[in-house]
């Protein structure tokens, strides 16, 4: 069995994981993604929105703290702390050269300025993007043929298409996930990964299968589901 690349939901998600301790960094933030290496992953997944000034923020919803971030200037954002949001540029500079990152946009409108960072650290090569939106993956693919592109999926109509995207990485929801699929999209010469799995027992059921990559909550029971022995 091949140990698939192991990458931090958010870096860390508290959420629905009581077993983690409040104390944890929370999601989408510098300390989530060093939380995620520390603990032994290979990486970290990290959500993207766009402001209406051309800033790549990390922060999954839509809105925050009443604003609807499309439509703010960066300057306007700030946290429940009064902090300013990170943004992608800052995750390249920390991360870019010792971690597998996976940017999963969440609005079109922003693919040019994710990119523009890329060319700039030198990253387009080693990153996926990945994204829900087909419209976004185009673009991506459009604008950068050689980029490394993910289609995300939650819903088993939606995973049907597959085949259609313009991506080398199918990243369904792990409920969606059978030894059949992972088998299917091989053959198909691509890569499958699955999120969210918090599950020791799911972690290997789909190492077993032959899935190429882990996204979950728990970097460091996901680390260890592969390293206690």
């Amino acid at each position: 069995m091949t140990r698939p690349l192991l990458l931090g939901h958010r870096g860390v998600r508290l959420r629905g994981l009581s077993r983690l301790s409040s104390r944890l960094p929370g999601e989408n933030s510098l300390a989530a993604f060093e939380f995620a290496l520390a603990s032994g992953c290979d990486g970290f997944e990290f959500d993207v929105r766009h402001t209406c000034d051309g800033q790549n923020v990390l922060w999954h919803d839509p809105d925050l703290c009443g604003k609807t971030i499309a439509d703010s200037k960066y300057s306007q954002l700030h946290d429940r702390g009064g902090n300013t949001l990170p943004v992608l540029e800052d995750v390249l500079a920390q991360f870019g050269k010792r971690a597998f990152l996976d940017i999963e946009l969440k609005a079109t409108g922003g693919e040019a300025a994710v990119l523009a960072s890329l060319h700039e650290t030198g990253l387009h090569s080693k990153v996926l993007a990945s994204s829900f939106l087909p419209d976004v993956l185009y673009a991506m693919k459009r604008l950068n043929a050689g980029l490394s592109l993910g289609f995300l999926c939650d819903q088993k109509a939606t995973l049907a298409h597959w085949r259609e995207m313009p991506v080398g990485v199918v990243l369904p929801q792990d409920r969606l996930i059978t030894k059949a699929l992972i088998a299917e999209v091989h053959e198909d010469g691509r890569q499958i990964m699955a999120w969210t799995v918090n599950a020791a027992a799911r972690m290997g059921q789909l190492a077993r299968w032959g899935i190429d990559g882990l996204i979950s909550d728990d970097p460091r029971l996901l680390y260890q589901t592969f390293h206690s022995r």
